[in-house]
């Protein structure tokens, strides 16, 4: 089997919020775009998705697998599910239940460790909440923390021999962050020269699989125009430019640190008005995630740099506040179907 007929594992996220409901407005909405692709999770979970978006009263149906190979004879708008945790009652829409995050961290497990061992092309990750991860007694945050976790397993690695990266990114901007989820005065303490340093070089060799040439990466700074010189902080003086010296001298095509609140602006890709970057490299979590989800939350896309798998995640988080609605939007989770397609066409080529 070769890596471009493998399946691809789409993840439920947390039942109780809206990930089961994308899955199911995907599936019935856009069935060329997920060909080839399964949900890891629950039959029962998926079959009450599919009834909360059911048009006019038609059923969307569900389809139980028993192997991965099986999502390629499920008929199209079939939801195809294999069973990867155990059943359990079904949680109330909206609210935090331990029982939901214990699903939704099992569902991941099995798709990483499947991605793992070669058995799916990649995975996507439909939305869990941290709070339900918690009261379920996961030792992880969320999606990034557990998947690197899983991967130094799978290497024989420690998890600080095996460091990983977030990436948003939408057609017009992408963005790698140095910290992830970390209070601001922890994501401060994080810009050093050799965090910084690594986030280029995780930047440079995944975003360089994907593009097939050397990336153009911008690196903006932490502090208001990028520390005037030092009279507004020190860190770009002493950390950043470092380690983008480092960087150049390792054959990078880096530059900055530029000022935060300009360097988004020339990195965007508009029509007609190419970026003059590939990637901005932000000092942290919300610095990098603002200006991509403002360019419109239902095109960006999570992508975990610096694993020895592909995964993608909409960018957008449970909605407790619509789940069961049926009001959920799918575009940010069939954004990410097609950029894990992208990422492991990369891989291959």
């Amino acid at each position: 089997m070769t890596e471009s007929t493998k399946p691809l594992v789409i993840t439920q996220g947390d039942p109780a919020g809206i990930g089961p409901e994308i899955i199911a407005h995907l599936f019935r909405e856009a069935a060329g775009d997920v060909r080839g692709c399964f949900v890891a999770g629950d039959v029962a979970t998926l079959r009450r998705a599919c009834a909360v978006v059911a048009a006019e009263g038609v059923p969307h149906a569900v389809a139980q697998i028993g192997s991965p190979l099986e999502a390629f004879s499920v008929p199209p708008r079939c939801v195809p599910v294999l069973q990867t945790v155990a059943s359990a009652p079904l949680p109330e829409f909206g609210r935090v239940a331990a029982s939901a995050g214990r699903a939704a961290a099992d569902s991941v497990i099995w798709a990483a460790r499947a991605a793992l061992r070669g058995e799916v092309a990649a995975m996507v990750t439909a939305p869990l909440h941290k709070e339900a991860l918690a009261a379920a007694g996961v030792a992880f945050p969320g999606h990034t923390e557990l998947l690197q976790a899983e991967a130094a397993v799978h290497l024989g690695q420690t998890v600080a021999q095996t460091p990983v990266r977030m990436m948003l990114a939408s057609d017009e901007l992408r963005t790698v962050l140095v910290s992830i989820h970390v209070s601001l005065r922890d994501a401060i303490a994080a810009v050093t020269q050799s965090q910084v340093f690594e986030t280029l070089r995780i930047t440079h060799e995944s975003l360089g699989e994907v593009l097939g040439r050397v990336p153009r990466i911008a690196v903006a700074g932490l502090n208001p125009h990028a520390g005037e010189g030092g009279l507004f902080g020190t860190e770009e003086r002493e950390a950043i430019a470092p380690a983008i010296a480092r960087a150049l001298d390792a054959g990078m095509d880096v530059s900055g640190p530029f000022a935060p609140d300009t360097v988004f602006m020339r990195a965007r890709s508009a029509p007609g008005h190419p970026g003059e970057f590939d990637v901005v490299v932000a000092m942290y979590h919300d610095q990098g995630l603002i200006p991509v989800k403002y360019l419109g939350v239902d095109k960006g896309v999570n992508v975990t740099l610096g694993l020895p798998l592909v995964r993608t995640s909409p960018d957008h988080g449970t909605a407790f506040d619509i789940a069961g609605t049926g009001k959920a939007d799918p575009s940010s989770l069939r954004e990410a179907v097609r950029m894990a397609r992208l990422l492991s066409a990369g891989r291959r080529s």
